[in-house]
């Protein structure tokens, strides 16, 4: 039997509290003071706000688990400074590894960094080293922490390179995920988070980050932004920068989610990228949260597309499961573990 696993899930549903801290936080740097220390949340406070949504929603759409990081919208690395973005990323990280324990079987944690936009990644290599030793299989990194000026070095930039030589030495993936938006040109999950998942295939396509990294692994969700609907313009841009061909070049380290909230969009999709490429995802509760009208159906319940293409059963199992125990070894690890 084939597992559903979603490899794009978010904890936008988290405790009031833990909210409530954030904006104190945010409060107390703003007037150069100390925050409060962060709340007592139970376990049954994480409970309910889990079982009432992702959980129930996951029933509801016969998933069995999700790939669980904190909520991205929420990570800001804009918002104060290095010191503010690591005890954020230690809460949430934290809050994370509590839902993964109360509900092992359901969520499989991945974390957030500290970044932060004059930081360099020496920070980001110490909390993914402190949460891969939690037990967790990944995590997000974001290649704008300015929050949509993009001020930062391409990702093949060798800024980065310490914090790929954690990855591979721990034998994780990142998806390449952006926070919320403060520029006001750009709406965040409407602009921000497809741009720039646009910008990073491209980054990708400029440099030859994996004849460095080989064993590099990166998830562009949102269906990979704009890059499949352009397919065509960056093999051609490839061929104009005389890079070789992208299936050499960058899809043996690059993979797109089915977050694509339309049955003709997932059906690009699989028609366009490699199947090895691809992985189910939903980002529930995530973006978009409504009923599309013309089904009838949550625009987020992207099971029903990937049931709804027209390709081999093998083909749909490597989707839904298979692609994510190869991009992501350590839940294929735990996932043998228990017999599965």
């Amino acid at each position: 039997m084939t597992l559903i696993i979603d490899c794009h899930g978010h904890y936008t549903t988290s405790p009031a509290s833990h909210n409530d801290w954030r904006e104190a936080q945010k409060a107390a740097f703003k007037a150069g003071g100390t925050p409060p220390a962060y709340p007592a949340i139970s376990d049954d406070e994480i409970r309910e706000t889990l079982e009432a949504n992702q959980i129930r929603l996951l029933k509801e759409r016969c998933a069995d688990m999700t790939i669980f990081s904190p909520r991205a919208s929420a990570m800001a690395p804009h918002v104060g400074d290095e010191s503010v973005s690591k005890a954020w990323a230690i809460a949430n990280n934290d809050l994370i590894k509590r839902c993964a324990s109360l509900y092992p079987e359901i969520f499989a944690p991945v974390c957030m960094l500290p970044q932060s936009p004059a930081a360099d990644m020496q920070g980001s290599i110490e909390e993914l080293q402190r949460c891969v030793d939690m037990g967790f299989i990944g995590c997000n990194l974001n290649p704008d922490p300015s929050g949509g000026h993009f001020k930062s070095p391409p990702l093949t930039d060798s800024f980065w390179y310490p914090f790929y030589e954690k990855m591979v030495e721990l034998d994780v993936p990142a998806m390449i995920h952006v926070s919320g938006s403060c520029n006001p040109g750009l709406h965040a999950t409407g602009a921000y988070y497809i741009a720039a998942d646009t910008i990073a295939f491209m980054q990708l396509i400029e440099g030859d980050l994996f004849r460095d990294f080989p064993t590099l692994r990166f998830i562009i969700p949102h269906g990979g932004g704009a890059v499949p609907y352009h397919w065509g313009r960056y093999r051609g841009l490839a061929d104009m920068l005389k890079k070789p061909d992208l299936a050499g070049h960058v899809m043996n380290n690059v993979f797109f989610d089915t977050c694509v909230y339309h049955q003709p969009g997932v059906n690009l999709l699989a028609d366009v990228i490699e199947n090895k490429n691809i992985l189910f995802g939903s980002e529930m509760v995530g973006a978009v949260r409504g009923i599309d009208p013309t089904t009838g159906h949550y625009f987020d319940d992207t099971k029903r597309y990937v049931d709804a293409l027209d390709i081999s059963d093998e083909a749909r199992a490597a989707i839904f499961e298979g692609n994510a125990r190869t991009v992501f070894p350590r839940l294929d690890a735990q996932l043998k573990e228990r017999g599965l």
